[in-house]
């Protein structure tokens, strides 16, 4: 699983702001533009990143787009962190093992 481009996307503090602003409600571009310190096309932007990363979708409503926290990408990328984590546990447990039996 290739997750880089998640990653890269949310490395940036101004698109995690964004990516948090969704998280807490599904927003148009000119709600989160009221809510950052950044032009409109620079959020818009920064949502194209995020969309692109397959971190947030959007939903036509009427005029505007509704984006919100695509499901499917943060699965992707807790299941890497989630096999990060089972390998750091495994390899406490053999190195636990290994110095037990010495």
């Amino acid at each position: 699983m290739d997750i880089g481009v998640q990653l890269v996307a949310l490395a940036d503090p101004t698109r995690r702001s964004i990516y948090e602003l969704i998280r807490g409600a599904p927003s148009s571009v000119r709600e989160l533009t009221d809510d950052l310190p950044i032009s409109q096309p620079a959020v818009s932007q920064h949502l194209k990143v995020l969309r692109a990363a397959g971190l947030v979708t959007s939903t036509p409503d009427g005029a505007r787009q509704i984006y919100s926290v695509d499901p499917a990408g943060v699965a992707q990328l807790r299941a890497w962190i989630d096999e990060l984590w089972d390998d750091v546990l495994d390899n406490f447990t053999d190195a636990a093992r290994e110095e037990h039996d010495q």
